[in-house]
């Protein structure tokens, strides 16, 4: 096994489009993410992936719009590592990223960091995915605006980073469809099909970046 690094589930800031001499493996499971298909409000778009956190990678952004509004977005990135990683314990490594506008009353919820959290690992749950050494954080954070900005209503955002390493590779097109479906909930659209069946309620409104 390679020296062990930590879990990669900080945002990478240095990225870069992974090289074309990929091995088979890292070949099927990038296939095997352009495969699935997500729910219609779901936009996936190729973008770079991340340069120094494994020899391949390979990066997804989502966006979830409804009515053409942006309701929450997210990156997915697969990494691997043919030699293997001792803190992965294995040689892929799934690494996500949601962000999505609360409503002001659930900003200060006690429960919705273990409630966000908990939507993810049911959502792998339900498809039955396995996976080993899950890794994680739950950010709220809130914003209010002075000056020039004093007309725009406070903001509340939920983030939830969150990286695991899937036990079979080949099932890695369910895991992005786990996600989306996490993505989707946090942005307050209903279940669909089997699955949890809570999600945050909706904030009307642009989305500041």
């Amino acid at each position: 096994m390679a020296p062990s690094r930590p879990h990669p589930t900080e945002d990478p800031d240095d990225m870069h489009e992974p090289g074309s001499a990929a091995p088979p493996a890292f070949r099927r499971a990038v296939a095997a993410l352009a495969a699935a298909s997500p729910r219609p409000e779901v936009e996936l778009a190729p973008m770079p992936a991340p340069r120094r956190m494994a020899p391949f990678a390979h990066a997804l952004q989502a966006t979830i719009v409804e009515d053409g509004e942006e309701l929450a977005d997210g990156r997915f990135v697969l990494l691997h590592n043919p030699a293997g990683e001792e803190a992965w314990r294995g040689d892929f490594r799934v690494v996500t990223l949601v962000r999505a506008d609360l409503d002001p009353e659930l900003g200060t919820d006690p429960l919705l960091p273990e409630v966000a959290w908990s939507w993810l690992t049911e959502a792998l749950d339900v498809r039955e995915l396995a996976r080993v050494e899950p890794s994680g954080t739950v950010t709220r954070a809130g914003s209010t605006f002075f000056g020039g900005l004093a007309d725009r209503p406070p903001r509340n955002e939920l983030e939830l980073r969150a990286s695991w390493t899937p036990v079979d590779p080949t099932a890695l097109g369910g895991h992005l469809l786990a996600w989306c479906g996490l993505l989707a909930q946090c942005a307050g659209l209903p279940p669909e099909g089997e699955g949890p069946v809570t999600s945050l309620p909706r904030r009307r409104g642009h989305r500041w970046r």
